[in-house]
């Protein structure tokens, strides 16, 4: 079930890339090129959103032999999660950590593409500008660092 999620969601990625190249190749549109790349993107992140709730879903198949119990004992005061909410659990901490990276990136992107064209002028104006510049291009990049550390958290602090 693995294997089928990840070499779907790698035939996804790949085959629109080769056939947007084919066919800018032989002269055709542009827009066609990109419609067909955004429409593959979003069948991958369909793909990726849908993997964590489709292995949750899953079931082992030995769960059949094991003996079933009709009450907790008295020593637990709470009763065990069972598999299904613990993939499920899994899934959804790893969906959040992806989000918190990707997200963190974009913004990061986002930030150094404003400000490195404007230090790069300021510098080229007043060579001695470049410090104080550097340090808005690097507050920029530290944005990505944040959610790099927040998905850290996310995933082994639990």
């Amino acid at each position: 079930m693995y294997a089928l999620f990840a070499v779907l969601i790698l035939a996804a990625m790949c085959v629109p890339l080769v056939l947007s190249i084919r066919s800018l190749k032989k002269g055709n549109s542009p827009r066609k090129a990109l419609r067909v790349n955004l429409t593959a993107f979003a069948a991958v992140m369909l793909l990726a959103v849908a993997m964590p709730f489709a292995v949750s879903a899953a079931t082992p198949d030995d769960t059949a032999t094991q003996p079933v119990t009709t009450a907790a004992p008295a020593t637990d005061p709470a009763p065990a999660t069972s598999d299904a909410a613990a993939a499920n659990a899994d899934g959804m901490k790893y969906l959040a950590a992806a989000l918190a990276v990707g997200l963190a990136c974009i913004g990061g992107g986002i930030a150094v593409a404003s400000a490195s064209p404007a230090a790069i002028g300021a510098t080229s104006e007043n060579p001695k500008a470049f410090s104080k510049s550097l340090i808005f291009v690097a507050l920029g990049e530290s944005i990505a660092l944040y959610g790099l550390v927040i998905s850290i958290l996310i995933l082994f602090v639990s």
